[in-house]
Protein backbone atom coordinates (compact mmCIF):
# COMPACT_ATOMS: atom_id res chain seq x y z
CA UNK A 1 0.00 0.00 0.00
CA UNK A 2 1.40 3.34 -0.94
CA UNK A 3 2.35 5.99 1.66
CA UNK A 4 1.00 9.34 1.18
CA UNK A 5 3.64 11.53 0.89
CA UNK A 6 3.48 15.22 2.34
CA UNK A 7 4.79 18.12 0.63
CA UNK A 8 5.05 21.71 1.32
CA UNK A 9 2.26 22.74 0.88
CA UNK A 10 0.54 20.62 3.10
CA UNK A 11 2.92 20.36 5.77
CA UNK A 12 2.31 24.10 6.08
CA UNK A 13 -1.52 24.00 6.27
CA UNK A 14 -0.85 21.19 8.70
CA UNK A 15 1.52 23.96 10.79
CA UNK A 16 -1.31 26.41 10.40
CA UNK A 17 -3.77 24.02 11.90
CA UNK A 18 -1.75 23.25 15.20
CA UNK A 19 -0.76 27.20 16.17
CA UNK A 20 -5.15 27.84 15.71
CA UNK A 21 -5.26 25.09 17.76
CA UNK A 22 -2.52 26.17 20.29
CA UNK A 23 -4.05 29.45 20.40
CA UNK A 24 -7.34 28.22 21.44
CA UNK A 25 -5.25 26.29 24.30
CA UNK A 26 -6.97 23.35 23.29
CA UNK A 27 -4.96 19.45 23.13
CA UNK A 28 -5.21 17.16 20.13
CA UNK A 29 -7.34 14.87 22.38
CA UNK A 30 -9.51 17.65 22.57
CA UNK A 31 -9.85 19.56 19.27
CA UNK A 32 -10.15 15.87 17.98
CA UNK A 33 -13.32 14.91 20.35
CA UNK A 34 -14.95 18.08 19.06
CA UNK A 35 -15.32 16.22 14.97
CA UNK A 36 -15.19 13.08 16.53
CA UNK A 37 -11.60 11.91 15.74
CA UNK A 38 -8.87 10.79 17.71
CA UNK A 39 -5.86 13.22 18.85
CA UNK A 40 -3.57 10.49 16.48
CA UNK A 41 -5.97 11.23 13.80
CA UNK A 42 -5.94 15.54 14.43
CA UNK A 43 -2.32 14.71 14.97
CA UNK A 44 -2.20 13.61 11.18
CA UNK A 45 -3.96 16.38 9.86
CA UNK A 46 -1.30 18.33 11.55
CA UNK A 47 1.93 16.80 10.75
CA UNK A 48 0.46 17.17 6.81
CA UNK A 49 0.31 13.28 6.48
CA UNK A 50 -3.01 12.81 6.14
CA UNK A 51 -4.60 13.09 2.46
CA UNK A 52 -7.74 15.81 2.20
CA UNK A 53 -6.25 18.93 4.15
CA UNK A 54 -6.91 20.78 0.92
CA UNK A 55 -10.68 19.92 0.97
CA UNK A 56 -12.81 22.52 1.27
CA UNK A 57 -15.91 20.20 3.77
CA UNK A 58 -12.21 19.22 5.69
CA UNK A 59 -11.22 22.30 6.73
CA UNK A 60 -14.64 24.08 7.47
CA UNK A 61 -14.98 20.62 10.04
CA UNK A 62 -11.38 21.05 11.82
CA UNK A 63 -11.30 24.79 11.67
CA UNK A 64 -14.93 24.97 13.29
CA UNK A 65 -13.65 22.65 16.12
CA UNK A 66 -11.02 25.68 16.97
CA UNK A 67 -13.79 28.27 16.37
CA UNK A 68 -12.04 29.47 13.39
CA UNK A 69 -12.32 29.75 9.73
CA UNK A 70 -10.77 28.28 6.95
CA UNK A 71 -9.53 31.93 5.69
CA UNK A 72 -7.81 32.17 9.03
CA UNK A 73 -6.09 28.75 8.18
CA UNK A 74 -4.85 30.08 4.67
CA UNK A 75 -3.71 33.18 6.22
CA UNK A 76 -1.82 31.13 8.82
CA UNK A 77 -0.48 28.90 6.30
CA UNK A 78 0.42 31.46 3.35
CA UNK A 79 4.29 32.06 2.96
CA UNK A 80 5.91 34.57 4.78
CA UNK A 81 6.59 38.21 2.48
CA UNK A 82 9.93 38.32 1.15
CA UNK A 83 11.43 41.40 -0.37
CA UNK A 84 12.24 41.31 -3.76
CA UNK A 85 15.32 40.12 -4.21
CA UNK A 86 17.73 41.21 -7.78
CA UNK A 87 19.04 37.58 -7.80
CA UNK A 88 18.31 35.16 -10.15
CA UNK A 89 15.57 32.38 -9.03
CA UNK A 90 15.94 30.29 -6.32
CA UNK A 91 15.75 27.26 -8.27
CA UNK A 92 15.16 25.32 -11.98
CA UNK A 93 12.58 22.54 -12.73
CA UNK A 94 13.71 20.12 -15.44
CA UNK A 95 11.23 19.63 -18.43
CA UNK A 96 12.66 17.52 -20.96
CA UNK A 97 16.05 19.64 -22.17
CA UNK A 98 14.57 22.97 -21.51
CA UNK A 99 14.31 24.18 -18.19
CA UNK A 100 11.91 26.95 -16.25
CA UNK A 101 11.86 29.14 -12.74
CA UNK A 102 10.22 27.37 -9.82
CA UNK A 103 6.90 27.83 -9.01
CA UNK A 104 6.07 31.34 -7.45
CA UNK A 105 5.41 31.07 -4.12
CA UNK A 106 2.77 34.18 -4.48
CA UNK A 107 -0.89 33.30 -3.53
CA UNK A 108 -3.19 34.99 -5.96
CA UNK A 109 -7.04 35.17 -5.50
CA UNK A 110 -10.36 34.80 -7.67
CA UNK A 111 -13.78 34.99 -6.52
CA UNK A 112 -15.70 32.98 -8.92
CA UNK A 113 -18.55 34.42 -11.22
CA UNK A 114 -20.50 30.87 -12.15
CA UNK A 115 -21.43 27.64 -10.78
CA UNK A 116 -19.52 25.32 -12.63
CA UNK A 117 -17.43 23.82 -10.68
CA UNK A 118 -21.03 23.87 -7.88
CA UNK A 119 -21.18 21.54 -5.31
CA UNK A 120 -17.48 22.70 -4.41
CA UNK A 121 -17.64 25.79 -5.29
CA UNK A 122 -20.86 28.24 -6.29
CA UNK A 123 -20.29 31.91 -7.51
CA UNK A 124 -19.44 34.35 -5.51
CA UNK A 125 -16.70 31.81 -3.62
CA UNK A 126 -13.44 32.88 -3.37
CA UNK A 127 -10.58 30.70 -4.18
CA UNK A 128 -6.98 30.94 -3.72
CA UNK A 129 -4.49 29.92 -6.41
CA UNK A 130 -0.55 29.56 -7.10
CA UNK A 131 0.76 30.51 -10.11
CA UNK A 132 2.81 28.19 -12.00
CA UNK A 133 2.50 25.43 -9.21
CA UNK A 134 1.45 22.52 -11.28
CA UNK A 135 -1.88 20.85 -9.50
CA UNK A 136 -2.08 17.34 -8.67
CA UNK A 137 -4.70 14.67 -10.18
CA UNK A 138 -8.06 15.50 -8.80
CA UNK A 139 -7.04 19.09 -7.41
CA UNK A 140 -8.65 22.08 -8.42
CA UNK A 141 -6.55 24.35 -11.00
CA UNK A 142 -7.01 27.54 -12.76
CA UNK A 143 -6.00 27.87 -16.32
CA UNK A 144 -5.10 31.35 -17.81
CA UNK A 145 -5.38 30.89 -21.53
CA UNK A 146 -3.61 32.63 -24.20
CA UNK A 147 -6.78 34.85 -24.99
CA UNK A 148 -6.41 36.15 -21.69
CA UNK A 149 -9.64 34.01 -20.23
CA UNK A 150 -9.45 32.23 -16.78
CA UNK A 151 -11.09 28.53 -16.45
CA UNK A 152 -11.25 26.96 -13.25
CA UNK A 153 -11.66 23.62 -13.28
CA UNK A 154 -10.27 19.97 -11.61
CA UNK A 155 -6.73 18.85 -13.26
CA UNK A 156 -6.42 15.22 -14.45
CA UNK A 157 -3.81 15.07 -16.58
CA UNK A 158 -1.33 16.67 -18.68
CA UNK A 159 0.88 15.71 -22.05
CA UNK A 160 0.33 17.19 -25.05
CA UNK A 161 -3.32 18.64 -23.62
CA UNK A 162 -4.78 19.43 -20.24
CA UNK A 163 -7.70 17.03 -19.34
CA UNK A 164 -10.25 18.52 -17.43
CA UNK A 165 -13.15 18.20 -15.56
CA UNK A 166 -16.16 19.87 -14.12
CA UNK A 167 -17.47 18.34 -10.07
CA UNK A 168 -20.75 17.12 -12.16
CA UNK A 169 -18.36 14.76 -14.24
CA UNK A 170 -18.33 16.76 -17.43
CA UNK A 171 -14.76 16.02 -19.09
CA UNK A 172 -12.97 18.52 -21.57
CA UNK A 173 -9.54 18.83 -23.14
CA UNK A 174 -7.40 22.03 -23.52
CA UNK A 175 -4.23 21.89 -26.47
CA UNK A 176 -1.14 23.59 -24.91
CA UNK A 177 -0.68 25.79 -27.38
CA UNK A 178 -3.95 27.69 -25.81
CA UNK A 179 -2.15 27.50 -22.16
CA UNK A 180 -0.85 30.33 -20.92
CA UNK A 181 -0.29 29.45 -17.20
CA UNK A 182 -1.77 26.46 -14.93
CA UNK A 183 -2.16 27.00 -11.00
CA UNK A 184 -2.84 24.99 -8.21
CA UNK A 185 -5.77 26.13 -6.39
CA UNK A 186 -4.45 26.11 -2.69
CA UNK A 187 -7.67 27.06 -1.09
CA UNK A 188 -11.18 28.82 -0.75
CA UNK A 189 -12.78 31.40 1.07
CA UNK A 190 -16.43 31.51 1.38
CA UNK A 191 -18.68 34.79 2.93
CA UNK A 192 -20.56 33.53 5.69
Amino acid sequence: MARFTSDDDTRRLGEALADLRRDRGLSQAEAGQRVGMTSQGWGLYEAGRRPGLYRPDVQRRLTAALEATPEDLLLRAAPPATPPVSAPAAGVEATGRAFRPAPSAEVRMMQLTGDEMAPWASAGVTVAYRPGQAPRPGQGCVVRLTDGRRIVALFEEGGEALHLSRPNGERFDLARSEVAELSAIVGRLEDN
